[in-house]
C-alpha cells in the first residue's frame, strides 16, 4: 500500500508540474518524499521492474535537486541509482541463457550508468569538486565508444562547465572543460556538434586562453582561434584574432594579413569598423587608417558610408590631426549637398562630434576656431528651419561673438535662436548678455524677469526633468554676477531676489540674501527718491532670512554654528536700519521686532539677551506713540494690544538678565512699568486695577514715575481720575520726603491734584470733596512759607481757585463756606511778589 501510494504521489506531481500546478522546487520535493518510500518498501530480493523503476525514480530526483540548485542533496540519491544498477546488471546476467544476452544487458546498463554518471559531474561540478567532476566526465567519455549518440550531450555538457567556469574567472579550468569540449565533440563526426557549435567553443577557448595570460598562452589562444575560423568563418573569430594580435604586440605585417581576411570574406559593416576601431585605439594608426580607406570603397554605395567617415573623422581628431579631420567634414557638407545626405544617425553623431570640438575650443578661449566648428554644424540645417538643436547652436555661436566683442553678429545669432526657440531660458539668457554688455538696463532687468516667469513655469511642473530647477537657480546665480561685475546694481538684485525665494541650499541661499542686503542697504543710505520702496524691500529679505532660519535644514554643509553666524548678521542689520530709522517709527518698530525675532536664533548669551530687550521695549515705545496720535479706535487698540505683548515678552527675558549682573541704575523696570500701564489704561483692561496693586506697593518707586502714571491715567482714551489721584498723592509725599523740596514739581503735582479734586465750574459741592481740596491748599501754603523759589503763577494760580470757590459758595447762599476759601484766598495774597499790588 505505502509502494502504490509513493508510486501515485510520483504520477500526481508529474501530471500537476505538467499543468504547472506545482513548481520545480515543489515537484523535487514530492519526488523525493515519494522516491524515499519506495526505497524503504524494497525487499531483499526485488524483481527486476521495482530495480528500473528505483533506477529512473532515484536518478531523476537527484537531477531534480540539481536542476533547482541544491546538488548537495542529489548525491544520496544518485548513488542510490548507481548501486540499484550494479543490482539490475547482476539479476540480468543471472537470468541470461548466453554471450549475446550478456552483451544486450550491459548495454542496456550502460546507458543508465552513463547518465547518472553525467549526473554525478554536473552535482559535484556545482558543488566545486573539480577532480570529481573531471573523473565522471572521463568515465563517460570512456563509455563514448560503445555509446556514441551520447557524444554530442557530453560534449555540451562540457561547454557548459567550460562557459561557468570562465563566467568566474578560472581561466585554468575554463579551458581544460572547452578543450575537453571540442575534443568530445569530434570524436564521432555522425553524433559530433556542428561546425559552427565547434568553432564557438574554440573561440570562448581562445578567449579563455587570451585573458589569462595572453604573453603565455598566445600561441595556444592563436591556434584555437585559426581552428574556429577553419571550422565556421564567422566575423567574430576574425575579430578575436586580430584582438589577440593586437594584446601580443604583433607586427603591422601580421596584423594586416589579419585584417585582409575581413575584406577577403566580405565580413558586415559592423565588424570591419570595430576591427578599425580596435587598430586605432591601440595605436596602429598606419593599419587602421588604411584598412579604413578600404571599407570605405567596398561600401562607397552602401547608405551607412557615413559612419565609416565619421569613424575616420574622430580618429583623426583623437590624433591632432584637425587639418586632415576638416578636409573630410567639408567632404561631408560637399557630399550633403550634392546628393550623398547622411542617414539621421550618423548625421546626429556628427553633430556632436563638431560641438565637442567646438567645446574643447572654447574651454581653451579659442572662440575664432570654435566659430569655425559651429558654422560647420550649421551647414547642415535649411535655411528657415526651426529646431531646438540649432537654437543651441546659435546661443554657443552668440557666446563666441561675445567674447570676440562682435556684439551685432551675437546679436544675430540670438535673434536667430529666438526665432527657433522663443520660451527657453538659455535664450533669454544670451539676450540678457548682450544688453549687459551695452548697458541696457531696462533690456536687461526685463530679460532677467523673463528668466524667472520661465523658472517659475519650469518649477511648477509636473513633469520637470532632475535637475532642471538647479539649472535655472544657476543659470540666475551667473546672471547677478554678471550685472554685479558690469555694475548694474538694480538687474542683480532682480535675480538675487528668485534665488533668495527658490534656492535650496543654504549657503547659497544666505549668501544671495546678503549680497540682496548689501546692495539694498547702499540704496537706503544714499537717501534716493525710491528710499520707501527699498526699505520695503530690506523688511522683505530680512523676513525671508527669518523664515529660512526657521525651516529645519539637513546635510553637512550648513551646520548649526553656520546658522548662527547668519542669523547675529541679519539681526545686527535690522538692529542697524531700525536705529537709522527713528523718522518712520513704523518700520523702526518693524525692524527691531525682525532684530528680535533673529536674535531668537543666537545662543541667550548676556549680549543678546540686551539686545533682545532693548528690541522689545523699543517696539513697545513706538506702538505706544503711534497709539497716541488720532487713528481709528480698531488700529489704536491693535497698536495697544501688541505693545502689551512685547512688554509681557519683554518681562521674561528681563527676568533672566537680571540674573547674569547688576542692573541697578538700568531703567527698564520703570519703563516696563509705564508702558503696561499706558497699555492696559487706554485697553480699559479689567486687570489693571489688579496690576497697580503691585505697583502700590513697591518700595523705591520714583516721583517721575508717578507723576507720569498719573499723567496717562486721564490722556485719553483713559480715564482713572482714582488712580490718578492716588499716584500724585503718592508723589507729593515723596515730594516732602525729600531734603530739598524740588518746588518746581511740587507745584505742578500739587495743581495736578487740585484740578482734579476741585473740577471747574461746578458749584454744588460735598462737604468731603472741599476739604480734601482745603487740605491741598493747605500743602501748598505750608511750602510755599517755607520758600522762595514756589513760583508765583502757581501761587497766583492757587490765590485764584481759592477765591473762585469761596465766590461759587456765596452764589449758593453758603456764606461761611464763602467767607472761609476767600480768606483761604487772601492768605496766598501775601506771598505774591511784582502782582500783589495789582490783586490787593
Amino acid at each position: 500500500q505505502v509502494e502504490e501510494g509513493a508510486i501515485s504521489l510520483w504520477n500526481w506531481a508529474v501530471t500537476k508540474h505538467t499543468s504547472s500546478v506545482v513548481n520545480d522546487e515543489q515537484k523535487a520535493k514530492l519526488r523525493f518524499v515519494a522516491c524515499r518510500l519506495v526505497c524503504l518498501c524494497e525487499g531483499s530480493d526485488p524483481p527486476e521492474a521495482t530495480i528500473r523503476r528505483r533506477i529512473l525514480m532515484s536518478m531523476k530526483t537527484g537531477k531534480g535537486w540539481i536542476d533547482i540548485g541544491k546538488p548537495d542533496l542529489a548525491d544520496e540519491f544518485l548513488e542510490i541509482a548507481v548501486s540499484s544498477i550494479e543490482k539490475l546488471y547482476v539479476k540480468l546476467v543471472e537470468g541470461s541463457s548466453g554471450e549475446a544476452d550478456i552483451h544486450v544487458h550491459k548495454a542496456d546498463v550502460e546507458k543508465n550508468l552513463f547518465k547518472v554518471l553525467s549526473y554525478q559531474a554536473e552535482s559535484v561540478f556545482a558543488q566545486g569538486d573539480f577532480q570529481k567532476a573531471v573523473m565522471c566526465v572521463q568515465r563517460c567519455k570512456d563509455m563514448l565508444m560503445k555509446l556514441p549518440k551520447e557524444t554530442c550531450y557530453l560534449s555540451i555538457l562540457c561547454y557548459n562547465f567550460g562557459v561557468q567556469t570562465y563566467e568566474l574567472k578560472r581561466y585554468e579550468q575554463s579551458s581544460f572543460w572547452l578543450s575537453q569540449s571540442y575534443d568530445i565533440g569530434k570524436m564521432d563526426m555522425k553524433y559530433s556538434l556542428g561546425k559552427e557549435m565547434r568553432a564557438k567553443v574554440l573561440r570562448l577557448l581562445a578567449t579563455a586562453y587570451f585573458e589569462w595570460d595572453c604573453n603565455l598562452y598566445l600561441d595556444r589562444a592563436l591556434k584555437a582561434v585559426s581552428l574556429a575560423n577553419q571550422e565556421d568563418l564567422h566575423p567574430a573569430g576574425f575579430f578575436l584574432k586580430v584582438k589577440i594580435l593586437l594584446k601580443s604586440g604583433a607586427s603591422d605585417e601580421d596584423i594586416n594579413s589579419a585584417v585582409a581576411e575581413f575584406l577577403r570574406h566580405e565580413m558586415p559593416l559592423d565588424f570591419c569598423l570595430n576591427a578599425a576601431k580596435l587598430l586605432l585605439e591601440h595605436g596602429r594608426e598606419s593599419v587602421g587608417f588604411d584598412f579604413l580607406k578600404s571599407v570605405s570603397e567596398r561600401f562607397e554605395s552602401s547608405p551607412n558610408h557615413g559612419r565609416i567617415t565619421l569613424l575616420h573623422i574622430e580618429f583623426l581628431l583623437q590624433s591632432k590631426r584637425e587639418l586632415l579631420a576638416k578636409q573630410k567634414v567639408e567632404e561631408i557638407i560637399i557630399g550633403y549637398y550634392t546628393g550623398k545626405q547622411l542617414l539621421p544617425e550618423a548625421l546626429n553623431q556628427l553633430h556632436i562630434i563638431l560641438w565637442d570640438m567646438a567645446a574643447k575650443h572654447y574651454e581653451a578661449k579659442g572662440y575664432s576656431e570654435a566659430l569655425h566648428w559651429y558654422n560647420y554644424s550649421v551647414s547642415f540645417y535649411t535655411p528657415g528651419q526651426i529646431d531646438q538643436n540649432l537654437a543651441k547652436l546659435q546661443r554657443n555661436m552668440a557666446s563666441c561673438y561675445l567674447h570676440l566683442k562682435q556684439v551685432d553678429k551675437a546679436k544675430e545669432a540670438v535673434k536667430e535662436a529666438e526665432r527657433c526657440d522663443p520660451n527657453n531660458i538659455f535664450t533669454k539668457f544670451s539676450i540678457y548678455k548682450i544688453a549687459v554688455m551695452e548697458k541696457d538696463t531696462n533690456k536687461a532687468v526685463e530679460a532677467v524677469i523673463e528668466m524667472v516667469k520661465l523658472a517659475e513655469k519650469s518649477s511648477q511642473r509636473e513633469d520637470k526633468l532632475r535637475g532642471e530647477e538647479n539649472m535655472s537657480t544657476n543659470l540666475l546665480s551667473l546672471a547677478a554676477q554678471i550685472a554685479l561685475e558690469n555694475e548694474q546694481q538694480d538687474v542683480a538684485i532682480k535675480a538675487l531676489e528668485y534665488l533668495a525665494e527658490h534656492l535650496q541650499d543654504c549657503r547659497q541661499l544666505f549668501a544671495a540674501l546678503k549680497c540682496l542686503v548689501r546692495l539694498t542697504l547702499s540704496k537706503v543710505v544714499a537717501e534716493n527718491e525710491e528710499k520707501d520702496e527699498d526699505i520695503n524691500s530690506m523688511l522683505t529679505y530680512l523676513t525671508l532670512a527669518h523664515k529660512r532660519l526657521a525651516e529645519p535644514f539637513t546635510g553637512e554643509k550648513f551646520t548649526g554654528d553656520m546658522k548662527i553666524l547668519e542669523a547675529h548678521w541679519f539681526r545686527k542689520v535690522a538692529w542697524n536700519l531700525a536705529v537709522q530709522l527713528r523718522g518712520c517709527p513704523g518700520k523702526m518698530r518693524d525692524f527691531f521686532l525682525l532684530s528680535f525675532k533673529l536674535s531668537q536664533f543666537c545662543p541667550s548669551d548676556k549680549a543678546v539677551l540686551i539686545a533682545q530687550k532693548t528690541c522689545l521695549l523699543m517696539a513697545a515705545a513706538v506702538d505706544l506713540e503711534m497709539g497716541r496720535h488720532p487713528v481709528p479706535r480698531s488700529e489704536q487698540m491693535e497698536l495697544l494690544s501688541q505693545a502689551l505683548q512685547h512688554v509681557q515678552t519683554c518681562k521674561e527675558i528681563w527676568k533672566v538678565l537680571k540674573l547674569t549682573g547688576d542692573f541697578a541704575k538700568d531703567p527698564t523696570d520703570t519703563l516696563l512699568l509705564l508702558y503696561e500701564f499706558e497699555a492696559r489704561s487706554k485697553l480699559n483692561d479689567p486687570a489693571l486695577h489688579n496690576f497697580m496693586e503691585s505697583v502700590w506697593e513697591q518700595p523705591q518707586i520714583e516721583v517721575k514715575t508717578l507723576e507720569i502714571i498719573a499723567s496717562l491715567a486721564m490722556e485719553s482714551p483713559a480715564r482713572y481720575p482714582i488712580l490718578c489721584k492716588k499716584a500724585l498723592k503718592s508723589a507729593l509725599n515723596l515730594h516732602r520726603k525729600q531734603s530739598v523740596i524740588d518746588v518746581e514739581n511740587f507745584s505742578k503735582c500739587l495743581h495736578s491734584l487740585i484740578n482734579l479734586s476741585l473740577p471747574t465750574g461746578l458749584t454744588d459741592l460735598d462737604a468731603c470733596v472741599l476739604q480734601e481740596a482745603w487740605d491741598y491748599f493747605e500743602d501748598g501754603l505750608s511750602i510755599i512759607s517755607s520758600t522762595d523759589a514756589y513760583p508765583e503763577m502757581e501761587i497766583l494760580w492757587l490765590m485764584t481757585r481759592a477765591w473762585n470757590t469761596g465766590i461759587f459758595q456765596h452764589t449758593i447762599g453758603k456764606c461761611r463756606e464763602a467767607e472761609q476759601w476767600c480768606g483761604l484766598g487772601m492768605r496766598f495774597l501775601s506771598h505774591l511778589g511784582s502782582l500783589k499790588k495789582t490783586y490787593e
